[in-house]
């Protein structure tokens, strides 16, 4: 049974069924090839932190990404990635100037996630409380 479902989601993936995801991403048609570049770059290091890419994990460690962040400021962006924060680690050894304009450039692309509603018996840490 098992080998029947893993075989299933495998064929799935490699007929390019969409995969689910609580952010929708831009499509490729409507990227700058800058923009691909960054999409490219952050598919490969950034998604795993900013991105929910599997049914089974509900949530992301890092805060999901958009182009309204920071007031779309691209060199915010481009600062956040060259030199990292105390929970991400900086990308300068990683990647050059170029490749981290385009990271921004893709972030920028970005639409804003749709709110998450509060799971069930846990408080919304953004939410006061009126106690």
């Amino acid at each position: 049974m098992r080998s029947a479902t893993l075989l299933t989601l495998l064929f799935l993936a490699a007929a390019g069924a969409p995969i689910a995801s609580a952010q929708p991403f831009p499509a490729s048609a409507t990227l700058s090839p800058t923009q691909k570049l960054g999409r490219d770059l952050f598919a490969q290091h950034c998604m795993v932190c900013h991105a929910s890419t599997q049914l089974t994990s509900p949530g992301h460690y890092g805060p999901s990404l958009s182009g309204q962040m920071f007031g779309g400021n691209a060199d915010i962006v481009v600062a956040f990635v060259t030199n990292g924060t105390e929970k991400m680690p900086s990308f300068k050894y990683v990647f050059d100037p170029q490749q981290i304009r385009a990271v921004a450039a893709y972030v920028a692309a970005l639409p804003a996630p749709a709110p998450s509603a509060p799971r069930a018996g846990k408080p919304n840490p953004g939410k006061q409380s009126d106690d």
